[in-house]
């Protein structure tokens, strides 16, 4: 029918001048991140869509796995250990959120007591605040409670876990409710009924039809750890992947090609994440916002 068509081809047409503009919008973003990755893999810096600037070499990984900071100055760093801090940060503040969201997401959505609704409002605003807002009020707290010079290292792990976890709750647990609210009641009273606790249900019973809202909490918490800049620059004594590439960028000695894959590198999670996670996006986009 004539009316089915144009209705057909009109659709079409809105999809592709959708597809347009977010391409459009997002290609000064894909330019520069190109230009980052082809940089890692070329003798100089790749600063513009030239061919010629682009010389191929696989040094610069090389030089970055032994931890060869300059080219030519002979400084070596532990890359390997700052790798290693990275994930440490990463994996306790996913580890974190994903505990604490998951229960208080289960305790909003399925425990009927005062000041809920007001304590859901609280959530949406505590996740509008920039970490870098709290940074003054968390460094008074990390100075009343600092340890022995011995214990600092350690503290100082714990303490970037626990402080950018917290900016990541409020958000994880709204998710985390809005899956929770998924489940029909009468799930959860038939196992209460059958004797079991309010945490076995929520372990046993409650968890396992959720894995899509538990697994995108822990990616979300992992990158949030991963990418972190602030807290760790200004509580961790040890160096991650963030705060090396700052140092390396703004010295003088620095080859920046090297810094150009140190780059790539500290990208790696975040692209893997979001081409094996695309489905697992859509599944909060459309089940994870329900209030």
């Amino acid at each position: 029918m004539p009316g089915m068509r144009d209705v057909e081809v009109r659709s079409r047409a809105s999809e592709a001048l959708i597809l347009l503009v977010i391409l459009a919008v997002s290609l000064p973003l894909i330019t520069g991140y190109s230009l980052l990755i082809l940089s890692g893999f070329s003798k100089s810096m790749v600063t513009n869509l030239d061919p010629s600037s682009f010389y191929p070499t696989l040094m610069n990984w090389i030089l970055l796995l032994q931890g060869r900071t300059a080219q030519f100055a002979g400084i070596r760093v532990n890359i390997w250990g700052i790798v290693a801090n990275t994930l440490v940060v990463a994996l306790g503040v996913s580890a974190l959120v994903t505990l604490v969201g998951s229960l208080t997401g289960y305790a909003v959505s399925r425990m009927n007591f005062a000041g809920r609704k007001h304590i859901m409002m609280l959530l949406i605003l505590l996740h509008a605040f920039p970490g870098s807002v709290l940074v003054v009020g968390v460094a008074f707290i990390y100075r009343m409670f600092m340890p022995p010079l011995e214990y600092i290292r350690f503290y100082s792990f714990f303490y970037v876990i626990v402080a950018r976890a917290a900016i990541e709750i409020p958000m994880a647990t709204w998710l985390m409710k809005g899956f929770f609210d998924m489940i029909p009641w009468e799930i959860e009273w038939s196992a209460i009924v059958d004797g079991a606790s309010r945490f076995r249900v929520w372990w046993n019973v409650l968890l396992p039809m959720i894995k899509p809202g538990v697994a995108a909490v822990m990616l979300f918490g992992f990158l949030a750890g991963w990418m972190d800049l602030i807290y760790v620059r200004t509580f961790l004594v040890d160096r991650t992947l963030a705060t090396f590439i700052e140092a390396n960028a703004e010295a003088e000695y620095a080859y920046l090609p090297l810094v150009a894959v140190a780059g790539t590198l500290y990208l790696l999670p975040t692209i893997i994440f979001f081409i094996a996670a695309q489905r697992l996006i859509f599944t909060i986009s459309v089940s994870g916002i329900k209030g």
